[in-house]
Parts: C-alpha cells; structure tokens; sequence
C-alpha cells in the first residue's frame, strides 16, 4: 500500500515540477479567467445590483471554459516525450497513475481558479451567502471537470486536431455540474435551501471519481494500442 502511495505522490510531483517549468500552460488559464471576468463589468456597465446578480453565473462559465483550456496538458508532454507508454507498462496501477495525473491537473488549474474566484467575488460585492455557496460548488464542480477532461483528452491526444473534439466531446458533458451549481447560487442570493443541489454535486463528484480513472485508463490503452 506504501509503494502506491509513494508512486501516487511522485506522479503528482513530477507534474507540479514540469508545470512550474512551464509557466505559460500553467498561468495562461489564470489571464484568461481574470480578463474575461473583469471585461464583463466593461460590458453592463456600473449598475451593482447586476453585477451582483450575474457575477456568479460568469464566474462559474469562465472557469468551466478556462479549465478547458488547461486539459490537453494531462496527457500531452507525456505524450510527446514518450513517457505515456512508461506510465502505461508500469508495474503499478494505470488507474492509480492516471487519478494521480488528475489530481494534479486540478491542484495547479482548479485549486488557483477558485482562490482567483474567490478573490473576485470579494472585489465585486458577492453577499457572504452567496460567496460560501459558490465556494462549495467551485470545490465540489471544478474536481469533476478535471476527471471528465481526462477521458476526453486521453482519446483526443496526440491528435491534430485534438483542441476541438476536446471541446465538442467535454462540454455537454459538463452541463449537470454547471447546472447544479447555478441552482445553488441562485437560491442561496434568494436566501433558501442550497442542501440538494450540494448533494447532486457530491454525487457527481463521487461517481466521476470511481469511474473517470477505469474510463481515462481505458482510453490511453486504446489510444496507445
């Protein structure tokens, strides 16, 4: 059990140490989140009580499409260098190696998206209510849309045009969770229950976690095959 954890934790680390080598992949996703989200007051204008409204809404689709941005790096400097076919011959576990590529896909694109949301919400006057209630969906919602993207982008790898079919094959996919959480925010700024849409949230997260990984394995082996 040792000797999984300690594989799980160095792939982790392997990728926090080439994404911080390779600052653009990891920051441009913040620049675009930022950019989109401040362009949005440009646009209608300095009526607060909107802003208010709809700042949530714009938040959470400028994540959605900034981590999008962000997929193709899961599997592509692998994919390149030709370590991808290591990590799938290796003694350990192809589901364990891939949760871990997951996880920190998400440590260094979905963990900075939130606090940059958070910190957003803060400039623009979010209630505290609705601030607490987009937080729990940011952390419930953004893990999901690391372990989707990985399906996707281990059958679109190495692909030419991979970018797009990334795009048409993730986003339906991620509709619930961009569903749910709107739900949420919305009846926490109308002060009411926000228990259930959590709960749909918590759900989706626990099912993508249990089958992402066995899905994302199985794309690589086809992929690679």
């Amino acid at each position: 059990m040792y000797a999984y954890w300690k594989a799980f934790v160095v792939i982790v680390s392997r990728d926090a140490m080439l994404a911080f080598r390779r600052q653009a992949e990891l920051v441009n996703p913040l620049i675009f989140f930022i950019m989109v989200v401040t362009l949005f007051p440009f646009a209608f204008g300095s009526d607060s009580e909107l802003l208010q409204r709809i700042t949530a809404g714009m938040i959470w689709i400028t994540a959605l499409l900034a981590s999008t941005l962000s997929l193709d790096s899961i599997f592509r400097s692998d994919f390149d260098d030709g370590s991808i076919e290591q990590i799938v011959l290796s003694r350990y576990s192809l589901i364990l190696l891939v949760a871990a590529k997951i996880t920190a896909h998400w440590l260094l694109t979905g963990l900075p998206l939130i606090m940059v949301a958070m910190l957003i919400g803060f400039i623009l006057s979010l209630p505290g209510q609705t601030m607490q209630a987009l937080l729990a969906t940011l952390l419930l919602g953004t893990p999901v849309l690391s372990l989707i993207g990985a399906i996707a982008v281990a059958l679109t790898v190495g692909l030419r045009s991979g970018g797009m079919l990334l795009s048409l094959l993730i986003l339906p996919l991620y509709m619930p969770v961009l569903i749910f959480s709107m739900l949420a925010v919305e009846n926490a700024m109308s002060e009411l229950p926000i228990t259930a849409e959590l709960y749909f949230l918590a759900g989706i997260l626990v099912l993508s976690a249990t089958l992402a990984p066995v899905a994302t394995a199985s794309s690589l082996r086809i992929r690679l095959s």
